[in-house]
């Protein structure tokens, strides 16, 4: 069994007003969803590497400097406004902000991989009878 460990960070700023030679975040809340960073070491502990504290790092200080730098990554991180929250019923889970990312789109119609996915369910159901089916003779045989 397979549980979903969130690794959900929210960042909001004291001192957001800009004063503290930062960039503005008067009407933000930086979501960074980190569970698919890092690794589980138990099924309670997810253990994240330099690397992956550093992608959440830079997205933290990008996001809070002027440079300009910051940019929404889907799946990953996101500036919300607080609008966006308001009109969300003040629900904060990350998803609803942070979306998920972006597939690559493999230029073959819906239809068309439905039937061929189709197809290929149809040959592995009937390999799986014809396998049930030799492990029957098998057993009787003995």
């Amino acid at each position: 069994m397979t549980v979903a460990i969130p690794a959900t960070l929210f960042f909001l700023s004291k001192n957001r007003d800009g004063n503290d030679g930062k960039r503005n975040r008067m009407d933000e809340i930086l979501f960074i969803d980190a569970g698919k960073l890092g690794e589980m070491a138990t099924r309670r502990l997810r253990v994240f590497s330099e690397e992956d504290i550093a992608k959440i790092a830079d997205a933290y200080h990008q996001w809070r400097n002027t440079d300009g730098s910051y940019e929404d990554i889907p799946g990953f991180c996101k500036a919300a406004r607080l609008e966006d929250v308001k009109e969300n019923d003040y629900k904060l889970t990350p998803g609803i902000y942070v979306g998920s990312e972006a597939e690559e789109d493999d230029g073959i119609p819906f239809e068309e991989k439905m039937e061929g996915l189709k197809e290929q369910l149809k040959e592995q159901f009937e390999k799986s009878n014809e396998l049930q089916e030799r492990i029957m003779n098998n057993l009787n045989d003995l």
